[in-house]
This record gives C-alpha cells, sequence and structure tokens, in this order.
C-alpha cells in the first residue's frame, strides 16, 4: 500500500495547500492570421464547391453548354498532376467578381423579393485561380519562391448570342510566386493570354504545351540578375515621377517610352510600401530592383481581373528594363530615370 500523507489543517478546518500550489499560467490563444492570396481587391474568394453547387453554366444561343469554370480549374489542376507528376501540388485559391443574378424559369412573373433560394440563379462573370507546386523552390534574397501556375477567364470575352458555338478564351500562367506574400512573378514566356478553343480536351493539351516551353531556370536567374541592382532613394523618386507623367504624356511621345500599365492609385500604394514594407521595402537609403519589383506586384494585387495578368508581366518587363539602364545599356526605359 502507498504511504498517506496527512496535510496540516488551518483555522476553520481548512487545509493549508500553499506549499503546493504553482504560479498561474496565462494561456493565450494563438491570433489567426487572414490568409494571405494572390488576388486581393474587387474579388471574392470561393470554392470549388461553391461553383459546382451554386452557379449555373452559361449556354451559346444554341444552348450548347460553354466550358465551366470548374472544369477549367480542374483541366488546369489535372494537366500540371500530369506534367509534374510525383510533386506536390497545393489545391487553388479561386477568387471571382462580377456575379451575374438570374432566376428559374417558373420564377418570371415574381417580384425580387419575393424569389426562393431555388428560384434565383447565378454565375461569375470573371474567375482567376491559382496553385503552387510547394516541392519546386528556389530562394531569392533571402525570399523562397514557389512555381505556381493558374488561368484566368472573362465571360464578357465571348459573344453568347452566336447562333453556333464558337471559340472560348482563356488565359494561362506558369511562373513563380514570393511565399511570404503571394506576389505572382510572371514573365510573357510563362503566360499564354488568349488560349483559344473549343473543347476541354483541346485546353488540356494548349496547357501542356505551355508547361513544355517554359524554362523555370531562366526566370530565376532574371530574378538573381534583379537581386544585384539597386535604386537609390532619389532614383526611385524619378522613377515614380515619371510614372505619374506617363498617363499625361502626347499620345505621340507616348509611343517611344515603353508601355506602363500601374495606374495612379497603385503607384500610392508602391510608394507607401517603399517606406513601410517589411519584406521590400528601402534599406540604407536603397531597394534592390528585386524588391522594387515586388512593389509593383503587390501592387498589382489591387488590379481587377481581367487586367491582372497583363500587369503582372508588365511588371516584370519594367523592372527588367529598368535594371538594364541602371546597368549602363541604352534602352528606352532610360526616360525613368531622367
Amino acid at each position: 500500500m502507498e504511504n498517506l500523507k496527512v496535510l496540516p489543517i488551518i483555522g476553520n478546518g481548512r487545509i493549508d495547500l500553499s506549499e503546493y500550489a504553482e504560479d498561474a499560467v496565462i494561456v493565450e490563444e494563438p491570433t489567426v492570421k487572414q490568409a494571405v492570396t494572390f488576388l486581393e481587391s474587387n474579388t471574392n474568394e470561393v470554392t470549388i464547391d461553391e461553383l459546382k453547387t451554386k452557379c449555373v453554366v452559361p449556354t451559346w444561343a444554341n444552348q450548347e453548354l460553354t466550358i465551366a469554370h470548374q472544369d477549367f480549374i480542374n483541366c488546369v489542376h489535372d494537366a500540371a498532376s500530369c506534367f509534374f507528376a510525383g510533386e506536390k501540388i497545393n489545391q487553388p485559391d479561386i477568387r471571382c467578381s462580377h456575379v451575374v443574378r438570374g432566376r428559374t424559369p417558373d420564377a418570371l412573373g415574381k417580384r425580387a423579393a419575393e424569389l426562393l433560394e431555388s428560384e434565383k440563379t447565378q454565375f461569375y462573370q470573371r474567375l482567376a485561380f491559382a496553385f503552387t507546386v510547394p516541392t519546386i523552390y528556389d530562394t531569392v534574397r533571402g525570399e523562397k519562391l514557389e512555381l505556381c501556375i493558374g488561368g484566368v477567364r472573362n465571360y464578357s470575352d465571348l459573344n453568347l448570342y452566336r447562333a453556333k458555338k464558337g471559340l472560348e478564351t482563356f488565359s494561362v500562367f506558369i511562373g513563380w510566386r514570393v511565399h511570404v506574400c503571394s506576389n505572382q512573378v510572371l514573365s510573357g514566356e510563362g503566360v499564354t493570354l488568349s488560349m483559344q478553343v473549343m473543347t476541354i480536351t483541346e485546353l488540356y493539351s494548349k496547357v501542356l504545351d505551355l508547361f513544355n516551353g517554359f524554362n523555370p531556370a531562366k526566370d530565376i536567374h532574371l530574378l538573381q540578375a534583379l537581386s544585384n541592382t539597386f535604386l537609390t532613394e532619389t532614383q526611385f523618386a524619378q522613377v515614380v515621377g515619371r510614372m505619374r507623367l506617363y498617363g499625361a504624356l502626347p499620345r505621340g511621345y507616348q509611343r517611344a517610352v515603353p508601355k506602363l500599365l500601374v495606374t495612379d492609385s497603385q503607384i500610392n500604394n508602391i510608394c507607401r510600401d517603399f517606406y513601410h514594407s517589411d519584406n521590400f521595402g528601402m534599406k540604407d537609403n536603397s531597394i534592390s530592383m528585386f524588391d522594387f519589383h515586388n512593389l509593383l506586384t503587390q501592387a498589382n494585387k489591387g488590379s481587377y481581373i481581367d487586367t491582372y495578368l497583363q500587369r503582372a508581366v508588365n511588371a516584370t518587363e519594367v523592372s527588367v528594363g529598368l535594371n538594364r539602364a541602371l546597368q549602363g545599356a541604352n534602352t528606352p526605359y532610360d526616360w525613368f530615370l531622367g
């Protein structure tokens, strides 16, 4: 039998437990941070199940179905799983905008307030999605970059009033994503802005062709080159000033200057992050061109879905062009440096 230990009794018949007491430990629930996504403003996060169960699929005038959003996503995801067999493929992050609402035929005479949920229909005019291949990665300037794949679709590109089914247009991309912030790094070689197909089988084949033509090492080499060049605070101010002037240039003059798609509101965000971004802001009165590129791609998260890819590619073009100008090459991007 185990030995019994008699505890001392103090006044009022209470047992003295003071010598066995421990200091209280305050347990705090961990703060759950909102997930960082590749596209933020002007979009809603949806799931693949919502697209399947809550959204209708638009048809052509002859009642033939268009390719459904969820089929587009699954097609690209399946193609990536096949092409990168043996690698881990994450589930897609899906963003949608411009919801189009309707009603079932048997509810045509009802007021909107009288509609039952079962009588309402909807679909999203614009869709963007992206997923990473986390087992394929590299590091640039201390930042982890993961291979990233995705696509964009806009129903307004189609004339659904055509008597017969026509070509459907999709945009598909493959590039890199900065892990810490989900900034999308895209070069023109990894993006097809107008992939026109008739069937899902044809789309699958063209997506594989895009993957096959993409050289990931070339993009990493480009980003490493950006990390070795720096803008001073004065040069950054010069570039930002020229960016603001770009939209006001006379048309003939603007044609002689490299294309710039960043908006005024995005330039404001770039200026703010130059001083306040922990990851990509100014350090020692200068900023690397890799960090500058990330300021552009971070600001691009506020773009509408239909302009997101074009601006992502343009951000890379501008960064690479400025990098060459800083290294002394004779390039039209000299204009941004004054």
